[in-house]
């Protein structure tokens, strides 16, 4: 495990951990970086997608590091915009939606698709099935955390590339 790992509070209410505190020590969010886009290895994506929203934080400092661009992947009704998007249901069995704006892919687009933690699949399930629906594929989904159940889920349809796991 790297050290900067030990910066995740897990002392928090609920099945999450805090990862912010990885973000506010400079040293520890570039070495995860640079981490993250050793196991994604740059010359499989051509664009990274991160999921709202700590998986902004890190899918787009990983897009700036890699030279791409990076697309936004929001939680349901906040963009102005015509869109595509999906609904699930999350780690607590509550119903949740994400969306896309229509163009935010090309077909020939190879996606890396970012989140802080998985669960149980379902949240980056939905956001592949967005990149999928706009021509584009999916690459590859990179993780800090990933639990068992999020990797079996994931398992036999996409490659996924996490820090740590359960």
């Amino acid at each position: 495990m790297a050290d900067y790992l030990g910066l995740i509070d897990h002392d928090t209410d609920g099945r999450r951990a805090d990862v912010t505190p990885l973000f506010s020590d400079a040293g520890a969010f570039r070495a995860l970086v640079v981490d993250l886009l050793s196991l994604a290895r740059p010359t499989l994506f051509t664009v990274v997608a991160g999921i709202d929203a700590l998986g902004f934080v890190i899918g787009a400092a990983v897009a700036g590091e890699a030279g791409t661009g990076f697309v936004a992947i929001r939680k349901g009704g906040k963009l102005p915009v015509a869109v595509d998007s999906v609904s699930f249901d999350d780690y607590d069995g509550v119903s949740k939606s994400l969306e896309l704006r229509r163009d935010a892919f090309h077909p020939g687009d190879r996606v890396l698709i970012v989140d802080e933690w998985i669960e149980t699949g379902a949240q980056v399930l939905g956001a592949a099935a967005l990149v999928v629906g706009q021509g584009a594929r999916v690459a590859a989904i990179a993780t800090i955390h990933c639990d068992q159940q999020g990797l079996e889920a994931l398992a036999g349809k996409y490659l996924v590339l996490t820090l740590e796991r359960e």
